[in-house]
């Protein structure tokens, strides 16, 4: 089959290599559509930490299933489905108490271990997700980074009518802001880059601010009703960002850092305390996540065109890999479809 893999920074390559032999777990997946996800631009960019080379990237996988392993259940031959890509461990406190998503040894397909940038893959039968004939591979792809972002408002909590900001316009804050809005709540979206401020304005009717505007505290709180938000989720792993994101919140308000900033952040501590301050984490998902994403595509308040601006062909995606990802200024989420 053909397969293109990363051997090392800035290197990607077509090569041939043999059908893999499911395990009597697995299924044989016959891959038709990959999304591109932020790792596999950082993985050839050789930013992505904790990232060993050579590497088959891709983790946002569809298609069909092709064969099934005699201890596979609830799944055939000729089924259209979606990967949930975290493999967990099952007995880690965190999976003990039902959070797969940060399973201390997590491992997963296209990061850890070899994805989905290739014809066909064995994955792991409770990884797969059956979804409705009525989804697209596209659809289908782009489920599990959807879920990232659902993940994250329900770390949050939020309710109906409550003020949400969602500091950063890329893939995930997209979804952040769609989910949140799905549930009722108020948002404003909180970006440097105009174009895709405009696309979330044009897609899901949503305000937006750019915070290098002189008036942007003033725009800011005339959003809210002269408030400020109850919930802000920042998604661009900024430091500058993250540290700023209490001077943002009403009293009593929570914070959720779903981007990640390596290195050490430093909170103004009597902001934080005056507020009472709730600060969360979100990583991953879990099948709960899953689920809702689901019947989020079918109520049409997730739709795939959402994310993706381009299409790509994966006979001919890793000559151009470069020029049409990594340096595409206008991508906002690009998906990579097979014959």
């Amino acid at each position: 089959m053909k397969t293109l893999i990363c051997n090392k920074p800035e290197e990607m390559v077509y090569i041939d290599r043999p059908m893999p032999t499911p395990k009597d777990d697995e299924v044989l997946l016959k891959i038709k559509a990959i999304g591109i996800c932020g790792t596999d631009i950082h993985a050839y960019t050789g930013h992505q930490p904790f990232f060993n080379y050579p590497r088959v990237l891709g983790h946002e996988i569809s298609g069909i299933i092709e064969s099934v392993g005699p201890k596979c259940e609830g799944i055939s031959k000729g089924d259209k489905v979606a990967v949930m890509p975290v493999k967990y461990c099952g007995k880690c406190p965190a999976c003990k108490a039902g959070k797969t998503n940060c399973c201390e040894s997590a491992s997963l397909y296209g990061v850890h271990e070899d994805g989905g940038f290739c014809e066909y893959l064995a994955v792991k039968s409770e990884n797969i997700l059956k979804v409705p004939e009525s989804f697209s591979f596209l659809d289908a792809a782009y489920i599990e980074p959807y879920t990232i972002s659902a993940h994250a408002v329900r770390r949050s909590a939020i309710s109906g009518g409550e003020n949400v900001i969602v500091v950063g316009a890329g893939p995930i804050g997209i979804g952040v802001a769609a989910v949140a809005k799905a549930k009722g709540a108020n948002v404003v979206v909180v970006d440097v880059q105009d174009s895709r401020l405009e696309h979330i304005e044009k897609c899901l009717q949503l305000k937006t601010l750019n915070p290098t505007s002189e008036t942007y505290e003033d725009d800011l709180k005339a959003a809210f009703n002269g408030e400020l938000a109850q919930v802000l989720f920042d998604v661009t792993g900024n430091k500058r960002a993250m540290t700023n994101a209490v001077n943002y919140i009403c009293h009593g308000g929570k914070i959720v850092f779903v981007g990640l900033y390596i290195g050490d952040l430093q909170i103004d501590d009597p902001t934080f305390h005056k507020k009472e301050t709730t600060l969360l984490s979100s990583r991953n998902s879990s099948k709960e996540d899953y689920d809702y994403v689901v019947s989020l595509f079918e109520s049409g308040d997730l739709r795939s065109d959402f994310l993706n601006n381009f299409q790509f062909d994966f006979e001919t995606i890793g000559h151009t890999y470069r020029e049409d990802v990594v340096d595409n200024k206008e991508l906002i989420k690009g998906v990579i479809n097979f014959k």
